[in-house]
Parts: C-alpha cells; structure tokens; sequence
C-alpha cells in the first residue's frame, strides 16, 4: 500500500484492523477471532525464571522484524510489528486463577504475521536470522493458523500477577452466566512492554474461547 500525497509506502497497523485486539478494562465482550496465523514457540514454566520462555523470545522478535523488513523490501507492504502473545494452560487451571502456580504452566509464545506472509517467506526469514547467529530456540519457530472462534475478552490494567481476580470473574462468573463454557487455551496480548512501562501501567487483554454451555 503507497500513500498517494507521498508516494511512501504506507505501514499498516493491524491492531486498528482487527476488532479482536480491542478490549476494555471492567467490560467482558463477546467476540468472533478470525483465524489468524502467528509465529509460535512452545514451551514450559515460570516466564520469570525459565530459560525456555527467554529463548522463545529471543527466537521470535529476530524472526519477526526479518520478515517485516522482507515484506516491505519485496512486496511494498510495510507494517507494525505486532505485540506479544501468549497460549497458557495447565492440567489444573487454578494454577492461573488461584494459587497462580507459575512452574506448571504450559505455553506458546506467539506474534501475528499479516495474511500476507506465506511459509516460504518465514522460511527465508528464518535462514536470514541463522546466517547472523542462530538464537538457541530458532528451529522451534514455526507459523501456524489459530482458529479460536468465539471468545470473551477483557482488558486488564496491571501487574500479571494481578490477573487472578480478573480471570476468576472472567471464567467463574461472566462465562457461567452467560451460558457458555471455556473452550480452547487461555490467551493474552501483551500491549505494554515491561522493561518499558511501570507494572501499574502495563495493558493486557485476556482472552478465552467459549462455546455453549
């Protein structure tokens, strides 16, 4: 896409584009996720402590910033590179509303890819990150489409460790009475960067699938 006035290519924002990552604090929406196709590692443990959660990251971010510098090079599409995401679950799902139990926890750590980024692309983008010095975790990094469907979602303004009420409503309360039932993994967006913003600031938008109960 150019900008007429410019004749610059114009960067797109999919968070503006996608009515899923619009969330607000205090309200629990029902939304339908299109399916969408992210870079994802998986892994396992305290995201404060684990060493897989770091390498995830590092593995992802590379890859991410080569395929948005590959589309906007080859293709004339630039874009936002869009923010962190995460899959989590556990076999006992009070780990993440109750006791909040970190090491049990399983997850995927993923970022969007515009529907525009084909597998040979991520390909070429993962080949490009190796020739600079593979991250450990690199050969982990795959693209796959998620299909969540329905889902309700909730902005939640704080710490992550302060998500517990908010998930408990969430699935206790909000889900229940509206006749549905979780379905699918727990799933947040990550829209404040912590080594950036105070953990009072931080803006995560919780996301569970639901089907009819």
């Amino acid at each position: 896409m150019t900008d007429a006035a410019t004749g610059a290519t114009a960067k797109v924002d999919l968070k503006k584009e996608i009515d899923a990552y619009r969330a607000r604090r205090g309200e629990f929406r029902l939304v339908d996720v299109p399916p969408l196709q992210y870079l994802m590692v998986d892994g396992h443990g305290d995201p404060n402590t684990s060493p897989e959660y770091a390498a995830a990251l590092a593995a992802l971010y590379p890859v991410a910033f080569a395929l948005k510098f590959a589309s906007k090079r080859t293709l004339g599409r630039d874009y936002v590179v869009m923010p962190l995401e995460g899959l989590w679950w556990a076999e006992d799902m009070d780990s993440f509303t109750v006791a909040r139990d970190k090491s049990r926890w399983d997850w995927t750590m993923m970022i969007l890819a515009p529907d525009w980024i084909t597998p040979a692309m991520v390909a070429d983008a993962l080949a490009a990150v190796a020739a600079k010095g593979a991250p450990d975790a690199l050969g982990e990094v795959r693209l796959e489409t998620l299909a969540e469907g329905r889902c309700v979602q909730t902005l939640h303004l704080g710490p992550y460790d302060a998500e517990g009420p908010v998930l408990a409503r969430m699935h206790e309360d909000h889900i229940a009475a509206a006749g549905l039932r979780p379905t699918g993994k727990h799933h947040e967006i990550y829209l404040g960067d912590p080594r950036r913003v105070a953990p009072e600031k931080l803006r995560t938008i919780l996301r569970q699938p639901v089907a009819p109960a």
